[in-house]
């Protein structure tokens, strides 16, 4: 498929109730054309990896099409000018987040956590955090050592009240506690400095945090991953 092909098929599946739902949701449509994820994935399945693909649909400033070239560009092809650009273009937080898991699986991935992690720009930062994320639930050989310096980028940078930034800090604290009980544990104490913060949105990522890693469903799950892990030693 060409980019003009897929444009064309982009704007027949738009519709004005799902363009209208994403302001809603956080989301900035003034690039956008109004289609769910779910038809862009259909899409991206179509044409398959594709990285050529991916930087021309990129370039056209398209929102949905810049989601699809998330889902199509190859990991492996990326380079780390592109992954700045790539970075640098995001403008809303699910483009941020789709594009996260692609930019994962890249080998600037640990880098750009640190580099990013104090940058000014909303989603730039928010990037840092997410990447975090996805270290956490994807890449299940990582030894603790590297998510104890997440947590010390995480209470440096927890005063960050901007929302998509502080969701962000949140969400990375709660999935690395979430892979073992060395590292509940570990996100727990590093909740408790930040109830000493002098700063509201500190408070708010503990206070949330603590209340998902103190529950007794996450600890239930851990547990049971660390009885499978006894059982299969």
């Amino acid at each position: 498929m060409t980019v003009e092909e897929i444009l064309s098929e982009l704007k027949a599946l738009s519709t004005p109730d799902h363009f209208n739902k994403m302001e809603h949701f956080g989301i900035d449509n003034s690039k956008a054309l109004g289609v769910k994820v779910p038809f862009i994935r259909q899409i991206a399945k179509k044409t398959g990896i594709n990285h050529e693909l991916g930087l021309e649909l990129w370039k056209t400033d398209v929102h949905e099409a810049r989601l699809l070239a998330s889902m199509i560009e190859n990991p492996k092809m990326i380079t780390e000018k592109q992954f700045d650009s790539w970075v640098t273009d995001f403008d809303s937080w699910d483009i941020c987040d789709q594009s996260c898991s692609l930019l994962g699986q890249t080998k600037f991935s640990l880098q750009k956590i640190d580099e990013y992690s104090s940058r000014p720009e909303e989603y730039v930062k928010r990037t840092a955090f997410v990447l975090m994320c996805e270290q956490a639930v994807h890449h299940k050989n990582v030894e603790n050592e590297l998510f104890y310096h997440f947590f010390e980028l995480i209470e440096r940078e927890a005063w960050d009240e901007r929302n998509f930034v502080r969701k962000a800090v949140n969400w990375a604290i709660r999935q690395i506690g979430k892979r073992n009980e060395i590292l509940r544990l570990k996100a727990i104490e590093t909740c408790e400095r930040l109830l000493l913060q002098d700063s509201k949105s500190a408070h708010w990522i503990a206070k949330d945090a603590l209340r998902e890693l103190n529950s007794p469903n996450v600890i239930t799950r851990i547990n049971r991953k660390l009885n499978r892990a006894d059982f299969t030693n």
